[in-house]
């Protein structure tokens, strides 16, 4: 935060270095023409003393006026200060020309305070309406600067919030997970099995892939593919022979997809349909890849029909990382056909 207040500072520094000479260069090419070369001296100081006032006024009102009455919609508050801080400021402004700047450059009689207070056509015309336009143009732009970092600073808060929920999504995920397979690796340790240290480093492998490509925005379907490999060789030490998985892999394209999507609807699979049943589940895996679309295909039998709409927290979290990812050019479709549960998804070879 405290970057970022140095940041705006900076640039609105640099902004006012910039506007402020250009409108005082501008004001005096636009009267070069119209003067004799002995007069045109006493226009720049004029206009300088003009000028002087001008930066004073837009700041004050700009920081001051709007950002205490008008960004707080007290605009009956707001608008009496400025009729009043206009009025003030072109009083001094006259006063300080009169009295502090012609003594050294020109000889006229000097106006009375009584004057210079209550002449309000003159006030108008000479002070008043050259502080609202340079006023009018300073605050416009720094409206439309505001605006810009307003909406900037908006799409990042909300980037990150999208960010933060997405990582949440992934952190749901492996808890479940780890908590069955570190059941397994220790029961095969008890039976001091010689697939304890095979099991062991597709763990390690799995959390590998989690911890550091789960981190990334996309990866290589055949690598997610792998990892679902160590993940199904994991799960088998568990449900033995009772467990039936196929696979229907047709990578032509190495698309790539966000990572542990895949993996997810495997693990999905195995919770809701070997997880629940005693008897012979069968799981099929499909993946087809072509120049346009990743399709991926995965059916459990489970014991107990699940209504299509009853979606669990890794179907939902599935779906929002889509959403997230692809926006709306994605299909994913859940089906169930007896005790067949199905969950099908398409989407595009390469997304950004």
């Amino acid at each position: 935060m405290k970057i970022e207040l140095d940041n705006n500072i900076k640039q609105n520094i640099f902004f006012q270095l910039v506007f402020w000479p250009a409108l005082f260069l501008f004001a005096i090419v636009r009267d070069y023409g119209d003067y004799e070369p002995s007069e045109f001296m006493d226009v720049v100081i004029y206009n300088f003393c003009h000028w002087i006032f001008q930066i004073f006024s837009a700041n004050f009102i700009y920081y001051i006026l709007f950002r205490r009455f008008f960004d707080q919609k007290k605009y009956i508050r707001f608008s009496v200060c400025l009729l009043f801080s206009l009025y003030i400021i072109s009083v001094i402004n006259r006063i300080f020309i009169v009295y502090a700047a012609e003594p050294f450059f020109i000889n006229l009689p000097q106006d009375s305070f009584t004057s210079i207070f209550t002449d309000i056509n003159y006030l108008l015309a000479h002070y008043t309406f050259p502080i609202i336009s340079s006023t009018f143009i300073f605050i416009s732009i720094m409206f439309f600067v505001r605006y810009k970092d307003e909406k900037q600073q908006t799409m990042r808060l909300l980037k990150e919030k999208t960010e933060l929920e997405l990582q949440s999504l992934k952190s749901q995920l492996n808890p479940h997970f780890l908590f069955n397979t570190l059941n397994n690796i220790y029961s095969l340790s008890l039976s001091n099995s010689e697939k304890t240290s095979e099991s062991i480093s597709r763990l390690s492998d799995i959390l590998d892939y989690i911890l550091y490509k789960g981190q990334k925005r996309w990866v290589p379907i055949s690598d997610e593919l792998t990892i679902i490999d160590d993940y199904i060789a994991l799960e088998s030490l568990r449900y033995n022979e009772r467990l039936k998985v196929s696979r229907n892999i047709e990578l032509n394209f190495s698309n790539t997809i966000p990572p542990l999507l895949y993996l997810t609807l495997v693990e999905n699979a195995f919770k809701h349909g070997a997880g629940k049943t005693a008897y012979e589940v069968q799981i099929k895996i499909e993946v087809k890849t072509n120049r346009e679309f990743s399709f991926f295909r995965i059916e459990n039998t489970c014991e107990t029909p699940r209504h299509k709409d009853n979606k669990g927290i890794g179907i939902q979290n599935i779906e929002r990382q889509l959403r997230h990812h692809y926006h709306d050019n994605f299909s994913f479709l859940i089906s169930q056909e007896n005790n067949t549960f199905i969950v099908e998804i398409n989407t595009p070879a390469a997304y950004d």
